[in-house]
């Protein structure tokens, strides 16, 4: 062993010893999985969790706070002008096109020690975090579990879920922290042996089933119970796994029979998000999966012809609830 290694451990020995237990926590972002985690810790320590909002959003939710399984959750907000709380834990919950302003909000919040956690679907939203925080601040996830059913302010789920989390790099000094603060909360979690691989396993089940689903109006119990749309989910599970394998995934060949037996194990009565945003002609994260493939297939060369497709019936149908909301505010 070098002198290098051995002063590196000493380093991060030492680092461990001085960073401090996970207990102020801040959640960007109050839909459907972000309501979830934004209860169970309210309910853990109150006093120790803020929720990040614009001023819009407080307006609302003050007037109209989210209803979670038939109960009012009022919280404590904090705008992102806001600078006497520092947050040992950030988990960011929005949709895509929010993740953006939520980069940017969150930066007053941010001490030496804040580890972040993006629930966001899709592959791409710790790339974009890490190139503002650096990776030694985030830990790879996503959440997994029985769909949360959103309606307006009114979210129910049965309580089903687990949070994925993994650190990229060899130092698990945050992945320890976070496993001993969600053991304390009460919060359900999964420690993979490969993060990247789950990650993107997760990446292939919305892909290919919440892109379809929504187009098609399929619920889960639909999709398996129709031999047609299983085989062609499958072709759309090729594409990605011909991308991960060239983004360096590991065991990528096991991918499809994996995702397709997640697949059967869902709720029939189940809805994806996307087939829920589309009900509610609200805009999808098509960019986060179709988008992001199309590029990654620029990028290695690699044709995405399925994606392609789902691309452009996603932006005619965007086009459709524009005209529909100017028909409504005229």
């Amino acid at each position: 062993m070098d002198l290098y290694t051995n002063v590196n451990k000493i380093f991060l020995c030492y680092h461990k010893i001085i960073m401090r237990d996970i207990k102020n926590v801040l959640i960007c972002g109050l839909g459907a999985v972000g309501s979830i985690y934004a209860d169970k810790i309210q309910k853990f320590t109150p006093e120790n969790l803020r929720i990040l909002v614009d001023k819009e959003r407080l307006n609302r939710y003050i007037k109209n706070p989210i209803v979670f399984n038939g109960r009012e959750l009022n919280f404590d907000y904090v705008l992102p002008e806001n600078t006497d709380f520092k947050a040992d834990l950030i988990i960011i919950a929005t949709k895509y096109d929010g993740l953006k302003d939520a980069v940017t909000n969150i930066r007053n919040f941010i001490s030496e020690d804040t580890v972040i956690l993006s629930l966001l679907n899709g592959v791409t939203s710790e790339e974009i975090i890490a190139k503002e925080y650096g990776w030694e601040k985030l830990l790879l996830s996503y959440f997994i579990g029985h769909s949360a059913m959103r309606e307006g302010r009114f979210i129910t789920q049965d309580g089903v879920g687990t949070i994925v989390f993994g650190s990229k790099t060899f130092d698990k000094t945050n992945e320890n922290r976070l496993k001993e603060y969600f053991d304390k909360a009460g919060i359900d979690y999964e420690i993979p042996d490969d993060i990247e691989h789950s990650l993107w396993l997760k990446y292939m089940m919305n892909v290919s089933t919440n892109q379809p689903s929504a187009i098609l109006r399929m619920t889960f119990g639909d999709m398996n119970a129709n031999d047609k749309f299983l085989n062609f989910a499958k072709k759309i599970m090729k594409e990605v796994q011909a991308i991960a394998k060239a983004e360096g995934v590991k065991n990528t060949e096991i991918m499809i029979d994996e995702a397709m037996h997640a697949l059967s194990t869902m709720i029939p009565e189940g809805k994806t998000s996307m087939f829920q945003d589309v009900l509610a002609q609200r805009k999808t994260e098509v960019e986060m999966f179709a988008g992001a493939m199309i590029e990654f297939g620029k990028k290695h060369g690699i044709p995405v012809p399925y994606n392609e497709f789902m691309y452009e019936m996603f932006t005619i149908l965007h086009k459709k609830f524009d005209k529909a909301k100017e028909l409504v505010n005229k």
